[in-house]
């Protein structure tokens, strides 16, 4: 008997196809997928046609704990993750006090045993003084270097610095690239010590050139070192025009829906709602993202989710804290964008599941295929939904894209085979693992 079978489904099979059938599940593997799988579940659900697609594999987010957990946990961050059919999430080390050495990495494995419904993967958060462990901490994701100030008390922006952990150990490292010099240079020039309630000033001191300065010393450090290099959600179509220009096999980079569907436009209505590291730009420069997105140029899609309650984010600019929910939206984004003919399923597959499983080697993680993980999520691309704030499973209870009516809302995620999430409700006693990452 299958410990969970799901028929009538569309299937999204690994090579781009889609097969109308059933898929079966047992001891947290995918064992048999076809056009009509006999026998019996112990559990079985009629996909009435809907889409089934690998789990959202979601590389980059800030659940705030510990430190923060009022904004956030592992619990909620990781029932939000599946609300949006979101399985697997690679968390940030800046939290309080930071993923820095094994201690903390342990503690935060414990925590995700007993809390998180997704699976769950962490990185260890670099300082000026922590290289040993940098390359010793496991599990580990990759190291996160801030090279600009953002959310929390991690910065390396010294040359000596970088240049000692690019050239010391193989781990992969992710960057965030702002470059803190010109921040804090184009802050005191625009801004002085005053406040503000106008929040796009944010997206002029942190300027197209203080990502790209910053994205080219991670570049130069990469090559010198031959170290494998990620830079997180690149947002400038200057950056891309860089990398399309020359990058090396070892390096990858990200984009996020923020600045796909937002733009500096937004700040009018939105204010600090927008507000985020590295900020929203203009509205031409999303068309230079998407492009290199399809022309590979970006590997893949993550989501930054970093929250913060609305009355902080209310405070006068530059107190109000940079970052917005975004994990339990990104995949019905990305399915509305399919259905404008913006990109087709089976990019999205590569650059939500099977990408991000490849760029940190997560073994039988985003295809559907036998043998594979059974980490699934039932989506209806058909029916449209709006975004609305006292729907959000994320603790600070709103979203930068409420009132958007979007479409491939999940109906069910399923996480190492057993239902997590089934038409808005998470299901009890149903935890996700800790995720390995090869070398």
């Amino acid at each position: 008997m299958h410990d969970l079978l799901i028929r009538n489904a569309t299937i999204a099979l690994p090579d781009g196809d889609l097969l109308e059938g059933d898929l079966a599940c047992a001891k947290g593997q995918i064992t048999a997928i076809g056009p009509q799988i006999g026998g019996d579940g112990r559990e079985e659900i009629d996909a009435e046609g809907k889409l089934l697609m690998p789990g959202v594999i979601d590389p980059q987010v800030h659940f705030r704990e510990p430190g923060g957990t009022e904004k956030e946990d592992l619990a909620s961050g990781s029932r939000a993750a599946v609300r949006g059919g979101v399985t697997s999430f690679l968390e940030m080390p800046n939290c309080n006090p930071p993923t820095i050495d094994q201690e903390q990495m342990d503690w935060k494995i414990s925590r995700g045993r007993t809390t998180s419904v997704a699976n769950f993967g962490f990185f260890i958060g670099a300082t000026v003084d922590n290289l040993e462990s940098l390359n010793n901490v496991h599990p580990a994701c990759g190291i996160k270097i801030f090279m600009g100030s953002s959310t929390g008390s991690l910065l390396v922006n010294e040359e000596k610095d970088l240049d000692r952990i690019f050239g010391n150990g193989e781990r992969l490292i992710a960057v965030h690239a702002e470059d803190e010099t010109r921040i804090r240079e184009r802050t005191t020039a625009l801004l002085g010590d005053t406040e503000t309630q106008d929040y796009a000033i944010h997206s002029s001191i942190r300027d197209a050139k203080t990502a790209l300065i910053a994205t080219e010393r991670a570049l130069h450090l990469s090559e010198k070192y031959g170290r494998r290099l990620h830079v997180l959600h690149l947002s400038t179509a200057e950056e891309v025009a860089r990398l399309r220009a020359g990058k090396p096999d070892q390096v990858t980079c990200e984009v996020l829906p923020n600045h796909l569907f937002l733009n500096t436009d937004d700040y009018a209505t939105l204010g600090s709602r927008v507000q985020m590291n590295p900020p929203i730009r203009d509205p031409k420069n999303a068309e230079k993202l998407w492009a290199g997105l399809h022309d590979g140029t970006i590997d893949i899609i993550a989501t930054d989710h970093a929250p913060h309650l609305l009355i902080d984010k209310e405070k006068p600019y530059p107190r109000s804290p940079s970052g917005m929910p975004g994990v339990e939206t990104s995949l019905p984004l990305m399915m509305t964008a399919m259905r404008e003919g913006k990109c087709t399923l089976a990019q999205i597959l590569r650059w939500m599941c099977s990408g991000p499983a490849e760029l940190y080697k997560i073994a039988n993680k985003g295809r559907l295929d036998e043998g594979c993980d059974a980490d699934l999520a039932l989506v209806d691309i058909e029916a449209s939904k709006e975004v609305r704030d006292e729907e959000v499973f994320s603790r600070t209870g709103w979203s930068p894209f409420s009132g958007r009516a979007l479409s491939g809302w999940p109906t069910h995620t399923i996480v190492g085979g057993r239902v997590v999430f089934e038409h808005g409700v998470i299901r009890p006693g149903v935890f996700g693992e800790p995720l390995s990452f090869g070398s």
